[in-house]
């Protein structure tokens, strides 16, 4: 493979200004938003799968994955987003494009050359495509790892290394098997357009494209002081002054209102009033807000203003729903009916069965009103999106299957993608069944350890198979991902109670698997928008896999080999910490759902029975709203109203709390609707910038922190480091109930 200047790899900023002779105006992409960012030429001769492509991918992959695997089992789990390697290979990639030889090889007939020229920006996608891999795919998620996890430090199984590691591989497997079966749903359609991966682009233009010196201050050294800005200032909520990510002022007006402190407190209450300008806190749990749809940001604006500030206040205040008022409002700890703790050692067998006359004796198990609104909220978001996606899309899909996608009309960067050979169905087809092969293997062979019955696993595969698409259709158009957790376990546990460990294993392969299949269908679009051979990006999303799964797991089975005690926090010394705190609330899922089970909960005689109407509640909100969009089709604001994203304003509360979610929508709004519509120049050039710039900058400082001050206890205290000064926020009202530290009524 010959060298070649420079010029012919660096995409040229000028041809790539939407105007270029590949990209006629009628064929450009009708999303705004892509259209303003997304290059619309190519040059097929760019080499992509070089050695330096092969050796820096890998690295990142593998480091990637350790650390991650590693951080999360400490008190402070920490996650290293890809965006570090995607930064820090650019450098070592330009030093190999100068150092390494240029001279060609030849190996059984392939010719190839360490040093094929200039390092390009098609070698940078394909190494981030790999770095995903060691965070989107195995650690940054690592709920397989966390199942093995329980399995071996909370239920002390002895489950074997060989058994661990086909559940890993079979469930990313499936996952890209899923991924390669919906490709033609979700990655070649123009309205599938997975706002993500804006940012990525953006910061790939900003690294590697050179802009007319006329043209203000360049996307690279915004970039550059941006995120040299966000790396500052994260040293104070990181570190020096933490009480920045939740602010709340009303806690400080009312000392000694519980209800005033419940109502304003930024971590235990409704977050009225309280704020965060911590970047961490704004894009902790729907992602960063400057990617997102100003419709999305809405409609996740509409539900939770509705959840938050109606449905919750009158639950607790005025109808004291589920005895709500025995417990906190904001918790997502387990409770007994006097209001303490739920201890689910004193319901449990030696085997980690339920003990049923212990369970009628200790009592049922409680919630806090909040926590159970959102479980609630989990099965109306179920329904609803199978609804929505049928009514609004399900013509579409139909038209699709039936192969019509061959005449439709393809935009620029579709047909610019027809110059490369495409992946085979049968490519997927293979890795699909092959890891539903083995996953049924180890129902037979390992029965006793995963305790799932081989038809529990077929149940498994039928419920991925029939959410894996709406799901991705919803987070294709809107970036949020609506999750069915809670619905995957409910659905298992009901048939199988008293089988924790069956409840994790279901949860890996009927909702995990869909996780993963989503990653990979979001970096495939990645590859589209910047014109990855999709052979290329097949082999490194499945060796980037291979490697992420058998890291992972080594690095876990290592750790719980060599760490004495690890999660068990009664036996580990105070200061130790191997805590375990993310797999801890695996832990308590695997209680609620698997061992208590869904019928003592929420069936006939459970406190929480009626939340299950809201099943067909949800399944019948998007039917109105579909009505009217064909009512008055010239209305074009009707079908942006997502019920399935409006059921998102308040998802994953807890471990989210409101004022994170308060934050995400302010900051969107800003961005996506003032400075879209008033700046558009500004918001073209820089928005997604600035998004990838903040990730990066809060990074690479809290890396830092942990390392060099956290990890070695070197913690401050201080009335700036104490969270969020709401010390009554936690308590019950309920006339009679005796809390530590709460006033009794």
């Amino acid at each position: 493979m010959a060298s070649k200047n420079q010029s012919e790899y660096q995409t040229d900023t000028e041809k790539s200004n939407f105007g270029g002779a590949n990209g006629a105006s009628e064929e450009r992409c009708p999303i705004e938003e892509v259209a303003l960012v997304v290059p619309e030429t190519d040059d097929p001769s760019i080499p992509v799968m070089t050695f330096r492509a092969w050796f820096l991918g890998i690295t990142s992959c593998t480091l990637l994955i350790f650390l991650n695997t590693f951080f999360t089992y400490r008190t402070q789990p920490l996650t290293i987003s890809a965006i570090l390697m995607q930064i820090a290979v650019l450098p070592i990639g330009k030093f190999m494009a100068a150092t390494l030889p240029r001279n060609e090889y030849s190996l059984f007939g392939w010719r190839f050359s360490l040093n094929p020229g200039p390092f390009n920006m098609k070698e940078h996608v394909i190494i981030t495509i790999f770095a995903n891999c060691g965070i989107s795919y195995g650690g940054g998620d690592a709920y397989s790892i966390g199942a093995i996890t329980v399995m071996r430090a909370y239920y002390k199984q002895g489950v074997s290394f060989l058994c661990s590691l086909l559940i890993v591989l079979s469930t990313q497997i499936l996952g890209y098997g899923w991924a390669g079966m919906l490709r033609r749903y979700l990655v070649d359609p123009v309205e599938m357009w997975w706002p993500a991966n804006l940012a990525q682009v953006s910061l790939f233009r900003a690294l590697h494209e050179r802009e007319p010196k006329n043209s203000g201050m360049t996307r690279m050294r915004f970039f550059y002081i941006a995120m040299a800005a966000s790396f500052a200032y994260y040293a104070l909520p990181g570190y020096l002054f933490p009480i920045l990510t939740f602010f709340s002022w009303v806690c400080w007006a009312w000392p000694h209102s519980i209800t005033a402190q419940q109502i304003g407190s930024g971590y235990h209450g409704l977050g009225v009033g309280a704020f965060t300008i911590d970047w961490a806190g704004i894009s902790a749990y729907h992602g960063s807000p400057l990617v997102a749809p100003f419709s999305s940001i809405l409609n996740v604006g509409v539900g939770f203003i509705m959840f938050i500030y109606i449905i919750v206040p009158l639950c607790y205040w005025k109808f004291d729903t589920f005895d709500a008022r025995k417990f906190p409002i904001f918790s997502n700890q387990l409770f007994a009916h006097n209001g303490s703790k739920y201890d689910t050692t004193k319901i449990l067998t030696p085997q980690y069965d339920l003990n049923i006359a212990a369970y009628d004796s200790y009592g049922k198990l409680y919630l806090s009103p909040l926590f159970a609104l959102s479980i609630g909220s989990g099965f109306a978001r179920f329904t609803a999106t199978l609804t929505h996606v049928a009514l609004f899309h399900g013509s579409d899909i139909w038209k699709q299957s039936r192969s019509a996608i061959k005449n439709a009309k393809l935009d620029i960067h579709a047909k610019l993608m027809k110059s490369y050979k495409q992946v085979p169905e049968w490519w997927f087809l293979v890795l699909l069944i092959g890891s539903i092969a083995v996953s049924l293997l180890l129902c037979f062979v390992w029965k006793e350890d995963v305790q799932l019955p081989w038809w529990g696993m077929l149940f498994a595969f039928a419920l991925a198979f029939i959410v894996t698409l709406p799901i991705g259709i919803i987070q294709a158009t809107t970036n949020q991902q609506p999750g069915y957790d809670i619905i995957a376990q409910f659905m298992i546990g009901y048939v199988l109670p008293g089988k924790p460990i069956a409840n994790l294993i279901f949860k890996i392969y009927g909702r995990i698997s869909t996780v993963h299949a989503l990653s990979f269908l979001s970096d495939l679009k990645l590859g589209h928008y910047m014109k990855i051979p999709p052979r290329c990006m097949y082999t490194a999303q499945l060796v980037g896999t291979l490697v992420s799964a058998v890291v992972n797991l080594a690095v876990a089975w290592w750790m719980l080999e060599s760490i004495e005690n690890i999660c068990d926090v009664e036996a580990l010394h105070p200061e130790s910490p191997w805590t375990c705190p993310k797999f801890r609330v695996t832990f308590d899922a695997s209680v609620i759902w698997g061992l208590i089970g869904p019928k003592r909960l929420f069936g006939p005689g459970g406190m929480y029975r009626n939340l299950v109407w809201l099943y067909l509640i949800g399944a019948f909100l998007p039917v109105p709203v579909w009505v009217l969009s064909k009512i008055y089709p010239d209305k074009k604001w009707i079908p942006l109203i997502n019920i399935p994203v409006i059921s998102y304003g308040f998802a994953g509360m807890p471990p989210a709390t409101p004022t994170n979610i308060a934050s995400w929508l302010i900051t969107g709004t800003i961005f996506n609707y003032f400075v879209f519509k008033y700046h558009k120049v500004w918001w073209q050039k820089y928005n997604y910038v600035l998004s990838a710039a903040l990730d990066a900058g809060t990074a690479f400082m809290g890396v830092l922190l942990f390392f060099a001050l956290q990890n070695e206890g070197k913690n401050l205290k201080w009335w700036g480091t104490e969270p969020d000064h709401c010390p009554l926020a936690s308590c019950p009202t309920a006339p009679g109930i005796v809390v530590e530290g709460c006033p009794v009524f």
